[in-house]
């Protein structure tokens, strides 16, 4: 593809804005268009940019294919008190999402804990952000992810793709601090690092990707151009392993499906989750020094004399800092994404004078 260079930076409440009006115009309802935007702003704000506003061109090619639903309600397919299944419907994630952690924290003030499996939902986005919404309520979360027949990665000792990035995510609230978080892709990188790099025309680095024979590469050219390569799962066998557990408890616990041959989509535009969650009350544990015991352990391992020019973080310091840093300079979009993102707005219905005034400065 032809590569333009450079980024452009825009204000997050701008772009967010600009977000929402965009699905506005393409049908949504105010109240989904507006969790839809903050959803994928707020990725761009923690750094994560490849679940950020550069999947607006893939949602709406999914939307033009009949896949994506707007205006879905969140159905209870099963209700056994601390045990709950929901469907998505095939709607937006960044809402099937938001109200499944709504059920799920609710049942949980009553009983302490809950485990919620959410099924056939559209790309749910950034798992973080919904553990940030469990430990805003006060509580611990695990989460673990599948892709639905969206195979991106090869397994250990494999040479092609037969799973997708399958994310597991945990965290930890901690009171009047940011929360320990902790939530990767199981493989080296995620999908959107790819495209992200694609677009910018850069390499990524040596250890993620191989080729279509299995051989090592950097190109990311391979995951968007065909003959398509693979992503590699992170530490060998253990991502791999990993990436195992939670296609099976994301995908075949929550009554949704796992990735092989019969649920193999004709269509790589389309992205959808299964999440099976667990929530869990701090409160309910007999461990009044679990607060200071956690902060003993913080303490003990920043401590720890610097090796290089980097600093120790915690789980979620690196997003903090992302969001401090893009708050206040604005959120970095490379210019081909930019370019894809106002075309989508155009497809959407939103008119040129519109979409001119959400233009930044290059």
């Amino acid at each position: 593809m032809n590569q333009i260079q450079g980024d452009i930076y825009i204000n997050h409440t701008i772009l967010q804005q600009m977000v929402q009006s965009l699905w506005q115009h393409a049908g949504s309802s105010k109240q989904e268009a507006q969790r839809v935007a903050e959803h994928l702003v707020a990725a761009n704000l923690a750094g994560h940019d490849s679940h950020g506003v550069g999947m607006i061109p893939s949602y709406m090619l999914s939307k033009s294919q009949g896949h994506l639903q707007q205006n879905q309600q969140l159905r209870i397919v099963k209700d056994a008190g601390a045990v709950l299944t929901v469907d998505g419907g095939q709607g937006f994630g960044q809402v099937m999402a938001a109200e499944a952690m709504d059920l799920a924290i609710a049942r949980t003030q009553k009983l302490g804990m809950c485990a919620i499996a959410l099924r056939n939902s559209h790309h749910i986005g950034r798992i973080g952000h919904w553990a940030e919404q469990c430990a805003r309520a006060g509580y611990i979360s695990f989460h673990f992810v599948n892709v639905v027949g969206d195979p991106m990665v090869a397994p250990f000792n494999g040479s092609d793709r037969r799973f997708g990035t399958n994310p597991f995510c945990a965290i930890f609230p901690r009171p009047g601090q940011p929360p320990l978080l902790l939530d990767f892709a199981t493989s080296g990188i995620a999908y959107g690092k790819t495209r992200v790099a694609w677009n910018k025309g850069v390499n990524v680095p040596p250890g993620y990707l191989i080729d279509h024979q299995g051989k090592p590469d950097i190109d990311p050219a391979v995951m968007h151009e065909a003959p398509f390569g693979s992503l590699l799962a992170f530490g060998l066998h253990k991502g791999y392993a990993l990436a195992v557990m939670c296609e099976i408890l994301g995908g075949a616990l929550s009554g949704g499906q796992t990735t092989h041959p019969q649920s193999l989509k004709n269509t790589s535009d389309a992205i959808f989750n299964c999440m099976t969650t667990v929530v869990l009350d701090p409160a309910a544990f007999d461990a009044p020094d679990m607060q200071q015991e956690a902060e003993a352990f913080i303490a003990w391992t920043k401590a720890s004399p610097q090796a290089g020019d980097n600093a120790i973080l915690i789980p979620g310091e690196w997003e903090e800092a992302q969001r401090a840093e893009r708050r206040l300079h604005g959120i970095p979009i490379d210019a081909n994404s930019w370019q894809q993102i106002c075309q989508a707005a155009r497809d959407a219905g939103m008119p040129d004078s519109e979409l001119a005034g959400y233009q930044p400065q290059a």
